[in-house]
């Protein structure tokens, strides 16, 4: 039985490690954020100008599998909630050209930020990819997530913390 035992440790790991909130989490959840970064486009974009609205901020990278497999649902996230804005981090040192190329490939249109030199505190630092953040439409962390996300979680999220977490401040 030890035996047993021993060699699904490996596994148990793996899999409490993909179920927990990102560790930067704690130090986020409850906490006012806000961040300046250029777009790809160079435009400027500060996190507190989405305040109002659900903000999921998603820190990821092109090699990434889990990374791009939930892109697609933010994507459409971003586009049928008119209270949710999507804005992606990347999380790697690609060319301008090759991300571009990358996101238009999937039809990106939500904002994407480079994760720059400085890190986003308190996002950051991060313990793996992809890494999920909601904030509040009063500008807090209401939420953390280490690993690939479905919608159903966003909206669990939005659904429960509204009272919480909502607009008013």
């Amino acid at each position: 039985m030890l035996i047993r035992l021993a060699s699904l440790t490996p596994v148990l790991v793996v899999v409490l490690a993909l179920s927990v909130p990102a560790a930067a989490a704690g130090d986020a959840i409850g906490r006012r954020v806000d961040f300046l970064r250029h777009d790809i486009d160079g435009r400027a974009l500060q996190l507190s100008a989405f305040r109002g609205r659900w903000v999921v901020v998603n820190f990821w990278a092109s090699w990434c599998i889990p990374c791009v497999r939930e892109m697609p649902m933010l994507r459409e996230l971003h586009r049928s909630r008119s209270d949710v804005v999507v804005v992606g981090v990347n999380f790697e040192q690609i060319g301008e050209q090759a991300l571009r190329d990358f996101l238009a490939g999937l039809d990106i249109d939500y904002p994407v930020v480079r994760a720059g030199d400085a890190p986003l505190v308190p996002f950051e630092p991060l313990d793996g990819l992809p890494s999920t953040f909601l904030v509040s439409p009063a500008g807090r962390v209401a939420a953390a997530h280490l690993g690939e996300i479905d919608r159903a979680w966003i909206e669990a999220v939005i659904s429960t913390d509204a009272d919480d977490h909502g607009a008013r401040e």
